[in-house]
């Protein structure tokens, strides 16, 4: 889709950015921010209830959570967690570094701080808070950054403590780590500004570096987090959660506005239907005797339990329209069963309009119509085979998703996908989770507080870009796209690091030109973390590979997840030859042709170089290459 398509939808996408600090110890306690999983742990379990705001209600996606009657354990690593996050002690002081911190990047990103900062309890009982609530704090409001020649409106900057680390998920059991709960997260929560995938992206990339540029951002992967909030005209506001990597922002956006228009597609279809959503009723019909002798292995597997069954719900007029794609390889009917999974624990809906199949029948579908009296022309069934309770809970909430067709796109909070679509995840929270935390007393901000944040304040991107051409010798170009990426903190860490003996240009082009190549192709370069890509460069450094090789030893470690540089280098024969190795392969080519190369005396360097290329190609620098390839030409056959 391009720009002026999603303008003409009225798209409007609000990002939430969370970024970990790189703090000496969490915003709560005196532990380190690092993960260490080799300590001693103690292991606890916790069952947790939603409670009402200070306003008297329950927020409803608390109330879900609480609905799956889940337990939740906890590894705590003695050595990374204490008793604040086991919730058996008071929170300790907001930590001051981390304050000075969310107050610089306010600074930069042009925000009114508050005068008072109050430490808010965000109430979240999915397990990832032992306490049943998430810490918060607002810092700033109402800023703006400039992306594009664009201004992006920032609405609030928080300071808030990161949740715990999940480690296993089970049907009535979550797992979960305390090393991360509690490092220190600023979010950044921009307004709806955004009208463009790729608008979208550039924002993100320019809010993460902005932080990361303080010098106190953690990197690698997962220390950069984004949800978003897409919406269109006649759709509505979903907030998506879990976007695995920032380069997956625009797919995502391309594909909720997909879903969405696809959803208002249905709507249409339904009124054009004349269809009455009161003649949606909430009859779950056991029929369970339909498949006593069934082959379908679905089937059976549900009947094999007690208290198994097979129950269905007739969608009057709603044949054809479950099988409705609205996003790739998810189809209506997948927006129904993702609300039967959530709401009623099952493993998955059937519906009519994927029939036959699963080993259900021809016949089957016939006895199945008219058991439920539905229609065999108009009307569309779902099923579910599984234990009774749960049947009939996922179906009267499928009933409840369907009705919702008629006005088009419900609001609510989904998942990402790796694939970039999205699955329901719960109703969308609302201010009902919030409450304000009593163990800590307000933070007076003093003009102290604001002098000492001064130092976190990123340089201007002027001054930035100065330097990167008049000192490292960079292209205008190069200078230009380093300043608009994401890892800028991280090539000024390599060049002051390496840049002796790898070229300023090499490593900007690794970061900026080679890495977004590989992704355009599909190598999944963002799994690769910062301190192999930083093993690259070493590698470089030290000579043992050559900047022609940079591309395809990036392309076998996406690839090869756990396998180190020089394991790849191993494997790829890449390994950069010494100069008496070269010298004796351009000695053999000389000797090899030796009369051609007298007889044309004025092709012989470039006859020699392209057959020494064919065998040493990828593994050193043409430079060097051409430089041998003269000195001997001159030695040995004096031309």
């Amino acid at each position: 889709m391009s720009k002026p398509v999603f303008e003409n939808l009225g798209l409007k996408v609000g990002l939430e950015i969370h970024v970990q600090l790189n703090t000496r110890r969490k915003l709560f306690c005196h532990c380190p921010t690092e993960s260490r999983s080799d300590s001693s742990q103690v292991i606890f379990h916790r069952y947790l209830r939603p409670a009402r705001s200070e306003v008297g209600e329950v927020d409803p996606a608390a109330l879900l959570e609480w609905r799956k009657n889940k337990v939740y354990t906890y590894s705590a690593p003695l050595n990374s967690s204490c008793l604040v996050e086991a919730d058996e002690e008071p929170p300790h002081p907001l930590d001051e570094e981390s304050l000075l911190v969310a107050l610089a990047v306010a600074k930069a990103l042009n925000m009114n701080i508050v005068d008072e900062i109050h430490v808010m309890r965000k109430i979240v009982i999915d397990g990832s808070n032992v306490s049943g609530f998430q810490r918060t704090s607002l810092i700033g409001l109402n800023g703006y950054i400039e992306v594009e020649g664009r201004k992006i409106g920032i609405q609030t900057l928080c300071l808030e403590e990161d949740a715990a680390r999940k480690i296993e998920e089970k049907e009535l059991e979550v797992a979960y780590s305390l090393d991360r709960l509690g490092i220190p997260l600023v979010e950044i929560a921009t307004a709806p500004d955004i009208d463009s995938p790729d608008l979208a992206l550039k924002t993100a990339l320019k809010i993460g570096q902005l932080v990361r540029l303080t010098g106190k951002a953690k990197r690698g992967l997962g220390s950069i987090r984004q949800d978003i909030n897409v919406s269109i005209a006649g759709g509505a506001k979903i907030e998506i959660k879990g976007i695995q990597h920032l380069y997956l922002i625009p797919k995502v956006i391309e594909y909720e506005v997909l879903r969405q228009i696809r959803l208002l597609e249905i709507k249409e279809e339904l009124i054009k239907r004349k269809i009455d959503p009161d003649q949606l009723m909430p009859d779950v019909i056991d029929i369970t005797k339909l498949f006593e002798n069934s082959s379908s292995k679905i089937i059976r597997k549900a009947l094999s339990t007690p208290n198994g069954a097979v129950l269905a719900v007739k969608l009057p007029g709603f044949k054809g329209l479950l099988g409705k794609e609205i996003q790739p390889g998810r189809r209506f009917g997948t927006e129904l069963s993702d609300y039967a999974k959530i709401w009623g624990g099952v493993g998955g809906i059937i519906h009519t309009d994927e029939l036959p199949a699963y080993g259900i029948t021809a016949d089957d579908i016939t006895r199945i119509y008219s058991e439920v009296g539905a229609d065999l022309e108009k009307d569309a069934v779902v099923i579910v085979a599984d234990l009774k309770h749960k049947g009939e809970k996922a179906l009267l909430h499928v009933i409840e998703r369907a009705k919702y067709a008629f006005k088009g796109v419900p609001e609510e909070t989904r998942a990402a996908n790796p694939d970039g679509t999205t699955r329901y995840m719960r109703p969308r929270p609302g201010a009902a989770r919030m409450y304000p935390e009593t163990d800590i007393p307000p933070i007076v901000v003093t003009m102290d507080l604001l002098d000492r944040a001064e130092r976190y304040v990123p340089e201007h991107p002027d001054v930035k870009y100065k330097k990167l051409v008049e000192v490292h010798g960079l292209s205008t170009s190069l200078a230009q796209a380093l300043l608009n990426d994401l890892r800028l903190d991280f090539y000024e860490y390599l060049a002051s690091k390496y840049g002796g003996n790898v070229s300023y240009t090499v490593i900007a082009s690794i970061l900026v030109n080679i890495i977004p190549a590989l992704r355009r192709e599909g190598v999944p370069v963002d799994e690769i973390s910062e301190d192999v890509l930083e093993d690259v460069v070493k590698a470089l450094s030290e000579g043992i590979i050559a900047k022609e090789a940079v591309p395809d030893v990036l392309s076998y470690l996406s690839r090869n997840p756990g396998v180190n540089v020089a394991k790849a280098i191993e494997d790829l024969g890449i390994k950069k030859p010494g100069v008496e190795e070269l010298d004796a392969l351009i000695v053999n080519v000389i000797n090899a042709n030796r009369d051609k190369l007298l007889a044309r005396s004025d092709k012989a360097f470039t006859i020699v170089m392209g057959e020494v290329m064919k065998t040493i190609r990828g593994k050193i620098d043409g430079k060097i290459v051409a430089e041998r390839v003269k000195i001997k030409l001159r030695e040995i056959l004096n031309i």
